[in-house]
């Protein structure tokens, strides 16, 4: 196996752009990450103590439902796993989505999408979710990256 999985979560569509780019450009195939309830624009207002994403990620046992559960994992060896920052790391569905499969000798680089934070804890967050597993701490892919670039870094993985 040496296809990549390019699997990610996107609540605004910055971070889907951003994945759909990466498979593109590194040949891999794309699953998207769905919650089971959408988010809203009001569930991600941060600025809100009681909005969905702030009371969730309050909570590091939280883990929204996923929408399915058809990500074919089983059949890649490495997965490129992508996501919006939210309070410096990767969003509790991230953890719901790691738990719901076996991920035991797989490979998964992180990337997110960030409005001004960094990867930020997330490897090691995310690696309670995911035993057997070898989580590499990725990159940032905000703004306009090229084609050529993306294929650089997904050939070097």
């Amino acid at each position: 196996m040496s296809k990549l999985l390019v699997a990610y979560f996107s609540a605004s569509g910055i971070t889907a752009r951003a994945a759909e780019k990466l498979a593109k450009a590194a040949g891999a195939d794309l699953y998207e990450i769905k919650p089971a309830i959408p988010y809203t624009r009001k569930d991600l207002d941060w600025t809100d103590k009681k909005s969905r994403s702030t009371v969730e990620m309050k909570d590091k046992a939280f883990r929204p439902e996923l929408a399915d559960h058809d990500a074919p994992v089983g059949n890649y060896d490495t997965i490129l796993l992508g996501f919006p920052v939210w309070w410096y790391t990767a969003p509790t569905i991230i953890n719901t989505f790691l738990e719901a499969y076996d991920f035991t000798g797989k490979k998964i680089v992180l990337f997110a999408t960030s409005g001004g934070s960094g990867l930020g804890r997330a490897d090691q967050d995310l690696a309670v979710s995911c035993p057997g597993a070898q989580i590499v701490k990725g990159r940032m892919l905000n703004g306009n990256l090229s084609e050529k670039d993306l294929r650089q870094w997904a050939e070097s993985l």
